[in-house]
C-alpha cells in the first residue's frame, strides 16, 4: 500500500521526544517528536538515505538498519516485524486471490467444540467457517458472503455498536490487525479494496487507520451481549491452522462453571431447538 511505511515511520517518530533520547530540544517544533535528521543521526544513518527509506524508495535496506531503526524509535516485535516488511514490501498480485477453502478435518474440529464459540478466519479477517456456538453468538451464517467479514462487521453494522459494550477496544484492536496483515500481504488487491470501502463509509475506520497502530490479536478478553444469553466475557485464543499460512482458529475459552460458561450453554441449547 503505497505510503505506509512513510506514515507509519512518522507516526513513530511522533511519539518520541528529543529529551527522551538525550537529544536536546532548541526551537519551535513544527511537528511533535524526532525529526528525520535525528532518527538518522541515531540510528547510523545519513539524513538522505532515511528520508528516501520514509519515501518508500529503500527496498535494499539491510536488515540492520531496520534494526537500528526500530530500536531508536522504540518498536515492539510487532511494530519491528512490520517495518520490515513494508521496507521491502511485495510485488503486487496480478490475479485475483482466490477464496480460500477450510479443509473438512478443521471443520469437523470447529464441530467437536460444543462448549466453545470457534471459527476461522482468512487472510482479510473474513470468516470462512465456524461452529453451531459460534454462529449462534454471532450469527455467521445469517450474513452475505461478500460482509461476512470482522472489520465490514464491526464498522458498517449497526447492530455491532450494541453487541460489543467496548465497541472502541473492539475496532481498535480490529484495525491493529488490520494493519499487521497490510504489512504481511503486501500489495493485495482485495485486502486494499477492504481498506479502501471502509475508509470510505467508515469515519472511525479513517481515524483509527491514520493512527498507524500495528497489533496481532493473539489473545485477550471480549465482552458481548447477546440479545439471549446476556453479557459474557469471553477469553479468547488464536492458532494458525496447520499447513494453512493465512487461515487462523479464534476460539472464545470461558471459564468451565462461570457464568459465562453456564450462559453459552443455555445459548447452545436454545440454538439446537430453534434449529
Amino acid at each position: 500500500m503505497d505510503g505506509d511505511i512513510g506514515d507509519f515511520l512518522r507516526s513513530r517518530r511522533a511519539r518520541i521526544q528529543p529529551e527522551e533520547v538525550g537529544l536536546a530540544s532548541y526551537g519551535r517544533r513544527r511537528v511533535p517528536g524526532l525529526r528525520r535528521e535525528e532518527v538518522a543521526q541515531l540510528a547510523g544513518v545519513s539524513v538522505d538515505y532515511y528520508i528516501r527509506l520514509e519515501q518508500g524508495r529503500g527496498t535494499s535496506v539491510s536488515d540492520a538498519v531496520l534494526d537500528s531503526i526500530a530500536r531508536v524509535l522504540r518498536l515492539d516485535e510487532t511494530e519491528h516485524v512490520y517495518l520490515r516488511t513494508v521496507a521491502r514490501p511485495q510485488r503486487a498480485k496480478k490475479d485475483r486471490t482466490p477464496t480460500p477453502r477450510v479443509r473438512p478435518g478443521v471443520q469437523v474440529l470447529l464441530d467437536g467444540m460444543d462448549r466453545m464459540p470457534a471459527f476461522v478466519l482468512g487472510p482479510r479477517m473474513d470468516v470462512l467457517a465456524w461452529n453451531t456456538l459460534a454462529d449462534a453468538l454471532s450469527g455467521f451464517s445469517a450474513m452475505p458472503v461478500a460482509v461476512r467479514n470482522i472489520p465490514r462487521h464491526v464498522f458498517l453494522d449497526p447492530a455491532s455498536r450494541d453487541l460489543y459494550p467496548d465497541w472502541a477496544a473492539v475496532a481498535a484492536q480490529a484495525v491493529a490487525n488490520l494493519r499487521v496483515t497490510s504489512g504481511r500481504e503486501g500489495d493485495d488487491p482485495e485486502l486494499n479494496a477492504l481498506v479502501g470501502e471502509l475508509a470510505l463509509r467508515s469515519e472511525d475506520f479513517r481515524r483509527l487507520w491514520a493512527d498507524h497502530e500495528v497489533k496481532e490479536c493473539a489473545y485477550g478478553v471480549k465482552r458481548m451481549r447477546h440479545p439471549v444469553a446476556g453479557l459474557l466475557t469471553l477469553p479468547y485464543e488464536t492458532l494458525a491452522v496447520p499447513g494453512e499460512l493465512t487461515q487462523t482458529l479464534v476460539v472464545y475459552t470461558p471459564e468451565p462453571g462461570s457464568e459465562t460458561a453456564e450462559r453459552l450453554a443455555l445459548l447452545g441449547s436454545w440454538a439446537t431447538t430453534a434449529s
